[in-house]
C-alpha cells in the first residue's frame, strides 16, 4: 500500500474510520521531512494493514493548527482514532519499525482506561 493524502476533507474521517493511521505532518520545502519520507513510504509498503497518510502543513495549515504541530517533520499515530504516538523530528526506519509494533501491541483496554482515570482526576479537580 501506498501512502494517502491527507486534507482538512478527509483527516477526521480518515482516523475515525480506520484501525490504526499513522500521520506524517510534512512541507515540501524542510529537508529532514524529505529524508524521512521515503523511510515513511517503505513502512506504508511494509505494513499494508495500516494506514499512512502524509499531510502537507503549508497546504494543510488548519488541520496542522488544530493538531498542534510545532516543528516538522511530526509523526502522530492514532489507533481506534485514539492518539497514541506523537513525535517531532525524523525517525530511522528501525524506531519507525518499533512505533508501528508498539502500537500494533497496544492494549486498547488499558488505554481507555487511563484516559478515563485521567478525564475523572480532571473533573474531580474542577
Amino acid at each position: 500500500m501506498t501512502t494517502i493524502e491527507l486534507t482538512d476533507d478527509n483527516f477526521e474521517t480518515t482516523i475515525k474510520d480506520n484501525h490504526i493511521v499513522l500521520v506524517d505532518f510534512w512541507a515540501p520545502w524542510c529537508g529532514p521531512c524529505r529524508q524521512f519520507g521515503p523511510i515513511f513510504e517503505r513502512s506504508a509498503q511494509d505494513n499494508p494493514d495500516i494506514v499512512h497518510g502524509k499531510l502537507d502543513t503549508e497546504a494543510e495549515q488548519r488541520v496542522a493548527a488544530a493538531a498542534g504541530i510545532t516543528s516538522i517533520p511530526t509523526l502522530m499515530a492514532f489507533r481506534e482514532g485514539i492518539l497514541v504516538f506523537n513525535q517531532a523530528g525524523a525517525l530511522q526506519a528501525t524506531a519507525l519499525t518499533q512505533v508501528v509494533e508498539s502500537v500494533k501491541n497496544l492494549d486498547m483496554r488499558g488505554v481507555r482506561a487511563d484516559i478515563a482515570a485521567q478525564n475523572n482526576k480532571s473533573a474531580s479537580e474542577n
